[in-house]
């Protein structure tokens, strides 16, 4: 993060706050993109947290948050800005009394506070670990925004004054909170006082004050009983603008009037005690829950659940309401800085507004209600004008159009909208009311825009209008994940939640084509992760392959299949531990055509498309979490046909990868998109942009791709075995290399003969049938599977170009082979752990053990089983043992009886995996 203003102006990030002035973000020409992806526009916002009005009048510029981004957008020059550095979605924010420094805060590991200059859009100030435990679940700043209050997050809540213009990273004073306090998720401070503040939960208030002498707070007691009235939880509080009173709405509709008993300070010097506040009044304002309080000018400010916002004076009396029969529940207030024209039109008829004799004029204002909406209100003509309408519940479903810059947005609430990412407009939306949209999928033309539902039912949609071309199908049993049509829009098959694949298809009925229900297909016993149509390699009909988390690869006969008799073609398992999570089609690179997987041990794998022979394993992306979803970007006539991309996302990023893929970490890049997790993909019929769907932070970001970042990265990580050697533990100088090529030499030496005279031809080969053993002895144990995917991997290289196989491998190719094959974090600890989870049992001590007996039945009977002979020799060269003689190979006659001498009875992970395996294990886990 930047730092600027800390350096006094001596760098250019201070000397450009210093220079800012309000609405000089939209005046730069825009900005070259330096990254790969970079972020260009997002849909939706964060309803929960509050929006604020920037700038009003002939520029209306609002502030809010989406995801981990600040969001400054202006309204009617229809322009965004984008603020960037939280990791983990914010949980709050602040804003000062001049509407130019923002503070926010998130909450997760490494969570951080920022302060943003909104002028120019610099971070001023980065303060790191400020609550290291939870993050922040509430933070204000002073009047004269010198000052932060910040309460975290979490059940121990501590409460922290800092003052942001100086570098120091420990706050000013800090203090714990007690658990019966509740859960304190609101603070605002005393605009006449800044070393005076106030926080509540929904059943506690606590009153600070703060100084040299520390933080000290009081919690004063309220209950049903204090004023034989029900109170209500609390919402928002705030400081009277004319006496030492606070109030506290709430949501029983009242308000709660604090005073003080003891003297009150207003200096930095504190007495002995912090001051005594007490509750002298509950008030009734009215029946509805209050969910917004504040202090504006000479009024108290409140908003309630049905939209209304309503004016009263320093004693309570009602000077003005504004409200509107559509407005939800009130989630924030911002007002404009400027005051509105003199009144010149009447009230309009779809808003009511009481005015008291006096007469009174209040500023245009924002609101933002808990459903997502945003309005303007213009007081002078009482006009609620509605300026966003974003998805109030989660978003999993983008499809973007495949001809056009169009992309359709779907979210759980049964919104669904088609948007103009050209002109970054909405064109036409539509909301089903029976039940939230799962996934969505445009027809290769575009004519068509297919919605799967949380219910199980499937609507097909003009793609123009949205209206339904035929009546819904509802034959999935559980909530549609998955959509798509074939090449030729002759099918449309759908994926859900039971396990099904279910198939419809067009036919002409009455003049007109239309689909009907053909079959479905309960095809897998765990998670379907993808449907994919493709195209018949001699003909033109399509093809529909299934991948699943059971493994299975499942391909149907499209044309052999009937009315209610879906046929499967082939049943292929794919993965023998790993989980594939999603499915592509390889483009046409070579002479070979292949299907594409990802799996949840961080590999790429290719399968000849018609054998379904693992040809390829190759090491993906390794950026935290494995690949959830990929497409291949669509390229464009002037880019080359040989230079193909991928896009991708894993849990919580989005990212790019060239192809062919061969394990060079530094063909790929990644960036943090949603950091709850990101629910869907899809890129645009160009190539040009990607879109990802963040679940239920119920925003769409769209990201602008920029290619030749990526190949210029690519580029600066070294051409041919560099990037691989960096791979290697300590690189091409390294003992680990070193030992590499000792061992490549070894294998040769065995194969001419240890013992032989004649001279030597050293070659830079070793025969495939070594490679097993080379792997093994630099610590990667591959089963006997994965040894014969990595032999046929080398053998079957060339075979498609020049019809032979190969039968030896040099260095350079066994380093990638290597690389690509192993675990991509090496052996762990975990993975022995969860072992013994599954095949131990506890024993009396509190341990996972195994059985002794028991671990020699698994061996010889399951998986890939041993003999006897094989287990006997592998146990005594494992615990360096050979019992019968000393020839170079053990004898395991007696292995049985020094089996029983040398393992215990009980086998624990620490044993198993020190003492049999001799890995090195950590203390705390020896211990």
């Amino acid at each position: 993060q930047q730092r600027s203003g800390e350096d006094d102006g001596r760098d250019g990030s201070a000397s450009l706050v210093w220079a800012a002035t309000p609405g000089m973000l939209f005046q730069e020409d825009k900005q070259t993109r330096l990254h790969p992806l970079s972020l260009s526009w997002v849909l939706g916002y964060n309803s929960s947290l509050a929006v604020h009005s920037l700038m009003d009048r002939e520029v209306r510029v609002l502030l809010y948050i989406s995801s981990h981004t600040v969001v400054i957008h202006d309204l009617l020059g229809n322009r965004q800005y984008h603020l960037q550095g939280h990791t983990n979605v914010i949980s709050c924010l602040c804003v000062s009394e001049d509407r130019r420094w923002v503070a926010t805060a998130d909450r997760g590991p490494d969570a951080l506070i920022i302060v943003w200059d909104s002028f120019s859009g610099v971070p001023v100030r980065t303060i790191f670990e400020s609550h290291p435990e939870d993050g922040v679940s509430a933070i204000a700043i002073s009047q004269d925004a010198k000052y932060l209050a910040t309460i975290s997050a979490g059940t121990a809540q501590r409460v922290c004054v800092w003052k942001w213009t100086l570098p120091a990273e420990k706050p000013v004073c800090s203090t714990e909170l007690r658990p019966e306090f509740g859960y304190q998720d609101y603070v605002i401070f005393n605009p006449q006082n800044p070393y005076e503040f106030v926080s509540n939960s929904k059943t506690q208030l606590i009153f600070y004050l703060w100084g040299d002498g520390g933080l000290q707070y009081s919690a004063p007691l309220l209950s049903s009983q204090t004023f034989n009235s029900t109170v209500g939880h609390f919402s928002q509080s705030v400081f009277h603008f004319n006496n030492s009173q606070a109030l506290t709405g709430t949501s029983a509709g009242k308000l709660v009037v604090w005073d003080t008993v003891g003297p009150h300070t207003p200096s930095k010097e504190l007495p002995v005690k912090p001051h005594s506040m007490k509750a002298t009044k509950l008030v009734p304002m009215q029946k509805e829950s209050l969910t917004v309080l504040m202090v504006f000018e000479s009024c108290i400010v409140t908003g309630d659940v049905k939209g209304q916002v309503k004016f009263y004076d320093g004693q309570l009396q009602l000077l003005a309401c504004y409200g509107h029969s559509k407005v939800g529940p009130i989630r924030s207030i911002s007002f404009s800085k400027t005051l509105p024209d003199p009144p010149g039109a009447s009230p309009n008829c779809s808003a009511s507004c009481i005015a008291s004799s006096q007469p009174f004029v209040a500023r245009n204002f924002i609101l933002s209600t808990s459903d997502a909406t945003v309005l303007h209100v213009a007081t002078d003509r009482t006009n609620f004008e509605k300026i966003m309408e974003e998805a109030k519940k989660t978003v999993n479903a983008i499809a973007c159009h495949p001809r056009q810059a169009l992309v359709a947005v779907g979210s759980h609430c049964g919104l669904l909208k088609v948007w103009d990412y050209q002109q970054t407009r909405y064109l036409v939306s539509r909301i089903f009311t029976q039940a939230g949209i799962q996934c969505l999928s445009y027809d290769p033309e575009g004519y068509f825009l297919a919605a799967g539902f949380t219910d199980g039912s499937v609507y097909i949609l003009d793609a123009i209008s949205l209206q339904s071309i035929c009546k819904e199908f509802k034959f999935s049993c559980g909530p549609v994940t998955h959509i798509s049509f074939s090449h030729d829009s002759e099918y449309l098959a759908t994926a859900d939640e039971k396990y099904s694949v279910t198939v419809y298809k067009r036919v002409l009925q009455n003049g007109s084509r239309c689909w009907e229900h053909l079959a479905g297909l309960h095809s897998h016993y765990k998670r379907i992760r993808s449907i994919l149509f493709g195209v018949q390699l001699d003909s033109n009909e399509p093809r529909l392959l299934s991948l699943g988390e059971d493994r299975q690869l499942v391909e149907y006969d499209l044309n052999n299949s009937s009315k209610d008799h879906l046929v499967v073609l082939h049943r292929d398992r794919v993965e023998q531990v790993a989980v594939p999570l999603c499915l592509a089609w390889y483009p046409q690179l070579s002479t070979e055509s292949f299907i594409l997987t990802a799996n949840n041990c961080y590999k790429i794998k290719l399968y000849n498309t018609t054998t379904k022979m693992c040809r390829k394993t190759l090491l993906g992306p390794t950026y935290g979490s494995p690949l959830e979803k990929i497409q291949i970007l669509p390229t464009t006539n002037t880019m080359d046909a040989q230079k193909c991309y991928l896009a991708y996302i894993t849990k919580d990023k989005v990212g790019l990868q060239i192809l062919p893929v061969d394990g060079n970490p530094h063909k790929s890049s990644a960036f943090i998109c949603h950091p709850d997790g990101v629910s869907d993909l899809a890129s645009s019929y160009d190539g040009r942009y990607v879109f990802t769907a963040g679940g239920d932070d119920c925003t769409v970001m769209k990201w602008e791709v920029n290619l030749n970042a990526l190949d210029a990265a690519a580029s600066l990580g070294g051409e041919d075995l560099i990037p691989f050697y960096s791979l290697l533990d300590g690189g091409r100088e390294g003992e680990f290399f070193r030992e590499l090529e000792d061992y490549f030499y070894y294998v040769q030496l065995r194969n001419h003969g240890i013992d032989t005279l004649e001279t030597r031809q050293v070659s830079t080969h070793i025969p495939l049938e070594e490679i097993p053993s080379v792997m093994r002895a630099m610590g990667f144990y591959p089963s006997e599977e994965k040894i014969e995917e990595m032999i046929n991997e080398v053998k079957f290289s060339k075979y498609v170009d020049t019809g032979e196989q190969v039968t030896k491998i040099n260095l350079g190719d066994f380093i990638k082979l290597y690389i690509n094959h192993r675990p991509a974090f090496g052996l762990s600890m975990k993975k022995i752990q969860r072992a013994f989870q599954v095949l131990g049992y506890e024993n009396e001590n509190g341990d996972k053990v195994i059985d002794r007996g028991d671990l020699l039945l698994l061996l010889q009977c399951r998986g890939e089983h041993m003999t006897e002979d094989e287990l006997a020799r592998c146990l005594t060269t494992l615990m360096g043992k050979h019992p019968g003689g000393g020839g170079s190979e053990p004898d395991t006659s007696g292995a049985a009886a020094l089996t029983e001498e040398e393992m215990p009875e009980e086998i624990t992970v620490e044993i198993f995996a020190a003492d049999i395996l001799g890995l090195p294990i950590a203390e705390p886990e020896k211990k």
